[in-house]
C-alpha cells in the first residue's frame, strides 16, 4: 500500500470504530431510559442486566455495521475534500477509481468481518440477550395456536387440536403413519403429556387401527408410551428464534420446517438471505458515499454532505424494512426482496460514480 492509501484507510477504519462506538453508546442508554422501569419492576439483579448489554452492544453494532460504514464514508470524504485533499490526489496523477482503492479493501474487510460475526458469534450473545428479554422484559407466553399439523417422519403425521404449553398437554391427539398413498395406522388419544424423566410422551385414553393386507387390527388402552420427534420446545415461544442460530443451525432448522410443512419456514429463510445480503450492502454504500461527497462544495461544505449522507441511510432503512415485511408477508419472493435495496443502491451508487468530477 502506498502512503496515501494508509493515510485513508487508516482514516476510514478508525473513523467507522468510532461511529459504531457512538451510535451504540446512544442506543445503550436510550435502551436502557426506557427499559429501566420493567427492571425495578421485575427485580432483576445488576449483574443479569450488565451481561445483558454486553450482549446487546455487539448485536446492535452488527446490525448497524452497513449504515455506519456509509456515514463513516461521508465523514471521511467530506472531511477530505473539504481540505481540498481530494484535488490534490487527483493532481498529483492518482486517478480517482484508484484513490477508491483503501476505501473498497476497508469496506470489504468490514463485510467479512460482519458477515462471520454475524453468521456464528453473534448468535450465541443472542441466545442470552433474547432469553433474558422473554425472562424479564415480555409478557408471559401462552401457545394459542389451534388445529396444530406436524410431518414428524418420512411417514408420520401428528395432528393437535390444541397444546398448552404451561402443562406440556396437547389435546385430541392424531398420529398417522401413511405410506405413499395408503394409510396403514391410525393413534388417536383425548391428549398426549410429556414425561420428562422419560423423555418421551404418553397418550391418555387411546385407539390404534392398523391396516394390513388381512385387514384392520383395532386396540385400544388407557395409557401408552410414544418416542416422537418432537418436544415441548417445539411449542416454545420463538420470540426472534432465528436471531438465536448459526447459519448451520439455521440451515438445518429450514430443512427441518420444510420436512414438516410448516408455515414460518419464510421467516428463517429471510434471516439467512440478510446475513448473505448485508456484507454486500456495505461495500455498495462506501462506493455511495463516496461519489456523494467527493466534490468540493462551495454551498454547505461538509455539513450539507453529511446531512445528505444522513437523509440517504434512512430512505435505506425504511426500504430494508419496507420489503422485508413484504417478503415476510409472502407477497414477493424472499430473495428477490431482500436484495432489492442494495439492487437499488448499486443502480445510484454507479449512476453518482458516473458523474463525480474526475
Amino acid at each position: 500500500m502506498k502512503l496515501i492509501d494508509k493515510y485513508i484507510f487508516k482514516k476510514f477504519i478508525t473513523t467507522f470504530i468510532f461511529v459504531v462506538a457512538l451510535l451504540v453508546v446512544v442506543i445503550v442508554v436510550i435502551d436502557f431510559t426506557e427499559k429501566n422501569e420493567k427492571f425495578i419492576k421485575n427485580e432483576v439483579p445488576t449483574d443479569l442486566i450488565v451481561y445483558y448489554y454486553l450482549s446487546f452492544m455487539p448485536w446492535i453494532a452488527n446490525l448497524i455495521a452497513p449504515i455506519t460504514v456509509f456515514i463513516s464514508t461521508v465523514l471521511v470524504t467530506a472531511g477530505m475534500a473539504g481540505k481540498t485533499e481530494i484535488v490534490a490526489i487527483l493532481a498529483g496523477g492518482i486517478s480517482f477509481r484508484r484513490m477508491l482503492m483503501p476505501f473498497l479493501v476497508g469496506a470489504i474487510l468490514i463485510a467479512m468481518t460482519t458477515f462471520y460475526v454475524n453468521g456464528w458469534m453473534i448468535p450465541n450473545s443472542n441466545k442470552y440477550r433474547i432469553a433474558f428479554e422473554v425472562e424479564y422484559l415480555k409478557k408471559p407466553f401462552y401457545f394459542n395456536e389451534r388445529d396444530i399439523h406436524f410431518k414428524i417422519g418420512e411417514e408420520e403425521y401428528l395432528y393437535l387440536q390444541r397444546y398448552n404449553n404451561r402443562s406440556e398437554v396437547g389435546y385430541k391427539v392424531t398420529l398417522e403413519q401413511i405410506v405413499g398413498t395408503e394409510m396403514k395406522q391410525k393413534l388417536t388419544a383425548t391428549k398426549m403429556t410429556w414425561d420428562d424423566s422419560l423423555g418421551r410422551w404418553q397418550f391418555k385414553d387411546w385407539e390404534l387401527r392398523e391396516i394390513g393386507e388381512f385387514g384392520e387390527k383395532y386396540s385400544k388402552g388407557d395409557e401408552m408410551d410414544t418416542l416422537l420427534s418432537i418436544t415441548p420446545e417445539d411449542f416454545d415461544n420463538k420470540y426472534q428464534l432465528n436471531e438465536t442460530m448459526n447459519l448451520n443451525e439455521l440451515n438445518d432448522h429450514i430443512a427441518m420446517l420444510k420436512d414438516r410443512g410448516a408455515d414460518d419456514v419464510e421467516v428463517y429463510e429471510i434471516e439467512k438471505y440478510i446475513r448473505y445480503m448485508l456484507p454486500f450492502t456495505a461495500i455498495i454504500l462506501t462506493l455511495m458515499g463516496v461519489s456523494v461527497s467527493a466534490e468540493k462544495s462551495t454551498r454547505g461544505g461538509a455539513g450539507f454532505k453529511i446531512a445528505l449522507g444522513f437523509l440517504i441511510a434512512f430512505v435505506f432503512i425504511i426500504l430494508f424494512i419496507l420489503v422485508k415485511a413484504i417478503a415476510e408477508a409472502g407477497s414477493m419472493n424472499p430473495i428477490v426482496a431482500i436484495w432489492i435495496p442494495n439492487m437499488i443502491g448499486a443502480v445510484v451508487s454507479l449512476i453518482l460514480y458516473r458523474f463525480v468530477p474526475k
